[in-house]
């Protein structure tokens, strides 16, 4: 039988499904399936969220409020009591010497007759004083014999359970899965790599993981699947990294000193240290005949849009187009019109390709970018959905690239024939999680912010500050300069949304504001009306802007210092801070409000950690260490599968030596064609070959 057909019979005997397994059957697999739990492998790898020592038998006067214990006594009586309909309660005294516990089991009438007064009984659980005495809600109970010496026990697992299974039920499914299928699961890292990195093998593993008899162990065998899973997940993104650099080629894209003086002419100000080491590692990237794949990530107001520029006209000045993507038409249009005022003494023609082109104009754009008359092309998501033929594309810019999953980017690839490629975010993304999600990028970064940009000063208002807040609001209008009312969220509907923000400007036109000439802005307005609304703001005709969190995102008005936003506590930390990033363009203060009703510890913790703090960095990591990866830079949008045991707050260690070893591996074999890897080549493909487009490896 060859290796092959020996992995698929054994893959095949893992696909079980587990309703056919021990102790499981129709009922119990409906309650499964809400765990994410199907077949055997399912459960081999379903593994415990925490344990509980039941090493140390102690005396019922040491045992301590919700610390975990096991005591050793003897039944003394149980009783069952019926409560209500299919309801009861289990009452187990324990007698140990003279001290005693009762444990306790809610509609487990069953159990009843395991108990007999008398009987020697090992119990373990959580105790909690009632009145003057300790009481266990559902302890593991086992039996003892008289002449039973009992020499500790061992750390039981707990597991993530739903309704209608119980731990003792789950431990022994779990159990006898593994018994039944831990033979059917393959080594994947090789015996000479195992023990180069310490790393106990895969079988042992499962079998420590699930029944540790000590913490050493139980460490042992998380480290093997931590370690694992973030290697597996850092070996595709190098393979990935390598598809998109070693196995596609590019025009080289030179900036010589004659190149770099015209297009420094253009700019108007001089760039920060950080946009000038930024420039060269992109000009460094544009060189080469392998395409540049780099991120470009700064805090708001730190000028990642003038490296983007920079890179767009080096490839123009090789006689290459450009193009760029925004996530809304809003900013769309803003790039246009900043490149068109920094670019309106250069010959360079920009076009623009939005969803709200008509056709005639949609034609035009498209029939003068394939004869290449267009030089840059910019526009929204409608470069993806519309065919798009270039002359020579040499770079491609994704602006705001958290809001674009893997699939989009690769699908805008497909425009051009290998260009280069840069993608840019206004927020900071912690270092693990960077590590992860853009895996397959070199990463540029940009901290400083231009000169003379001042602070912002951040409040959290409460109800009885808002007069004090209004009429400093009004005083700073007076002297001249604009504002934001950010409208608060309702729900996740557009609807609600621009509801909100219309009711918030009909309530400040007749209270807070009627002296000022107000506008309003939201995703659900036309075009043609968000256009002119934000003309009449750039233009100071409307002195308030009343909005929806659309203006997040790369609006940019100097004149507006100011920023009320209500309903605080339905913000993200990395939202509040791009809205802020709105009123910090200019050389004025600004001054920003959040009026907010935090109900939870974490609501309040994510307000404080805003007001605390301007710097985007920071509050990323902040906010990782708050929310989590999956609720910060949405793992699923990424195409990327949960991870299931790795944490990229705790093993940032790991994950680090992981990427490491991956890289190295690559490096010497980028498709992993060794023999001696092709249990691992295997894993990474099955993982994440659909996930990050590497299916078409094999």
């Amino acid at each position: 039988m060859t290796q092959d057909s020996k992995f698929n019979d054994a893959l095949e005997r893992l696909k079980t499904p587990v309703q056919f397994l021990k102790g499981v059957g129709p009922h119990r697999a409906e309650k499964l399936a809400k765990l994410g739990i199907h077949n055997a492998l399912d459960l081999i790898f379903f593994f415990p969220r925490d344990y509980q020592d039941m090493r140390e038998v102690i005396s019922i006067d040491r045992l301590e409020e919700e610390v975990p214990a096991s005591i050793i006594g003897h039944i003394e009586e149980s009783s069952l009591r019926n409560t209500g309909p299919g309801r009861s309660v289990l009452g187990v005294l324990i007698r140990q010497d003279e001290l005693y516990l009762r444990a306790i089991w809610f509609n487990q009438a069953f159990l009843r007759k395991k108990f007999v007064d008398g009987q020697r009984v090992l119990v373990s659980g959580n105790p909690k004083m009632n009145g003057l005495r300790w009481e266990m809600s559902h302890p593991t109970v086992e039996t003892l014999s008289e002449g039973e010496v009992f020499e500790g026990g061992r750390l039981m697992p707990i597991y993530p359970l739903t309704e209608g299974i119980r731990q003792p039920a789950m431990r022994k499914i779990v159990s006898s899965a593994i018994e039944t299928f831990v033979e059917d699961i393959e080594e994947v890292l090789p015996e000479p790599f195992l023990k180069d990195h310490n790393l106990i093998p895969v079988h042992q593993a499962i079998r420590l993981i699930h029944d540790p008899l000590d913490k050493e162990e139980k460490e042992q065998a998380r480290k093997r699947f931590i370690y694992q899973e973030l290697f597996v997940l850092q070996l595709a993104l190098a393979m990935r990294r390598n598809q998109l650099t070693a196995r596609r080629h590019a025009k080289a894209i030179t900036v010589d000193n004659r190149i770099d003086e015209r297009i420094r002419k253009l700019i108007p100000f001089e760039l920060t240290e950080d946009q000038n080491n930024a420039v060269l590692e992109v000009c460094n990237d544009l060189k080469q005949e392998t395409p540049m794949n780099r991120l470009l990530q700064g805090d708001v107001g730190t000028g990642k849009t003038i490296v983007a520029v920079y890179a767009m006209l080096a490839a123009v000045a090789s006689g290459c187009q450009a193009a760029l993507m925004a996530p809304t038409e809003v900013l769309a249009r803003q790039h246009v019109r900043t490149m068109g005022q920094l670019l309106s003494k250069a010959k360079v023609k920009i076009g623009l390709l939005t969803g709200s082109l008509t056709e005639k104009q949609r034609r035009e754009v498209l029939a003068d970018t394939a004869s290449g008359e267009i030089d840059l092309l910019i526009g929204t998501q409608a470069m993806i959905a519309t065919k798009v033929e270039f002359a020579e594309l040499g770079l491609v810019v994704i602006d705001e690239q958290h809001k674009f999953g893997v699939k989009q980017r690769a699908a805008l690839r497909g425009a051009g024939t290998d260009p280069h490629y840069l993608v840019m975010t206004a927020t900071p993304i912690p270092r693990t999680v960077a590590m992860t999600l853009f895996g397959d990028l070199d990463v540029s970064t940009i901290r400083q912010g231009p000169p003379g940009r001042q602070a912002v000063h951040t409040y959290i208002g409460s109800d009885e500050q808002r007069e004090k807040w209004w009429s400093f609001f009004r005083k700073k209008l007076r002297e001249g300069h604009q504002g934001f009312v950010v409208a608060p969220l309702v729900d996740d509907s557009e609807n609600s949304e621009a509801a909100s923000a219309a009711a918030a400007l009909e309530n400040l036109a007749n209270g807070e504001l009627e002296q000022f000439r107000l506008g309003l802005l939201h995703g659900r307005m036309s075009t043609a009306d968000k256009e002119s609304t934000m003309k009449e703001f750039r233009d100071e005709k409307i002195q308030v802007l009343i909005s929806t969190t659309v203006i997040e995102v790369g609006v940019d008005i100097p004149n507006a210092i100011l920023m009320t936003i209500e309903g605080g506590e339905r913000f993200g930390l990395a939202q509040l801070h791009q809205l802020r990033g709105r009123i910090s363009r200019g050389n004025h203060p600004g001054y920003i409000c959040v009026f907010a009703d935090p109900k939870t510890e974490h609501s309040q913790e994510r307000l404080e950690a805003f007001a605390g703090t301007t710097d985007g960095f920071e509050l990323a990591e902040i906010d990782f260490k708050l929310r989590g990866p999956g609720d910060l830079f949405g793992l699923k949008q990424h195409g990327i599968p949960p991870l299931r045991i790795a944490d990229l707050q705790r093993d940032g260690e790991i994950l680090g030596i992981a990427r490491k070893d991956a890289r190295s591996i690559i490096e010497d074999d980028p498709m992993l064609t060794h023999t001696r890897w092709d249990r691992l080549r295997r894993m990474v493909l099955i993982r994440y070959g659909k996930s990050l487009d590497l299916s078409d490896l094999g």
